[in-house]
């Protein structure tokens, strides 16, 4: 059993990734998000740190993440469970219905594309 933990933890913790995670911890940040959307991809991760399916989502992103990726979008990570009421804002404000894991694509302060549950992964959203 101990194993087992020590495995999904190591997923859950994993702190040694090249990957450039912007914390999105409030709704005013939005506002910066859509701004930058005009010259560059961003893209939102919908992150919850309760659930299995989430873990393995972030895992891919960090796995696929590349200084392609770096070059051509921002990326941020929502914990949902903290923030709630981002998670809440963003669906409000780009249309989409609330999923965990999630990401999303926004161009030209719109989500252009979204991807959730196992299909979470940069190609999703940046084709």
């Amino acid at each position: 059993m101990l194993k087992i933990i020590l495995f999904f933890s190591s997923f859950a913790f994993n702190k040694s990734s090249n990957m450039d995670w912007i914390n999105l911890n409030s709704v005013e940040q939005l506002a910066e998000i859509n701004e930058k959307s005009n010259d560059k991809t961003q893209i939102i991760f919908k992150h919850s740190t309760r659930c299995t399916v989430s873990i393995f989502a972030k895992r891919i992103l960090v796995d696929e993440y590349t200084d392609e990726i770096k070059k051509n979008a921002d990326v941020y990570y929502l914990d949902l469970i903290a923030f709630r009421e981002v998670s809440n804002k963003i669906a409000d404000d780009y249309g989409v219905t609330h999923e965990s894991p999630q990401i999303l694509a926004i161009n030209n302060g719109e989500c252009t594309s979204n991807a959730s549950h196992s299909d979470v992964c940069f190609k999703s959203v940046l084709l």
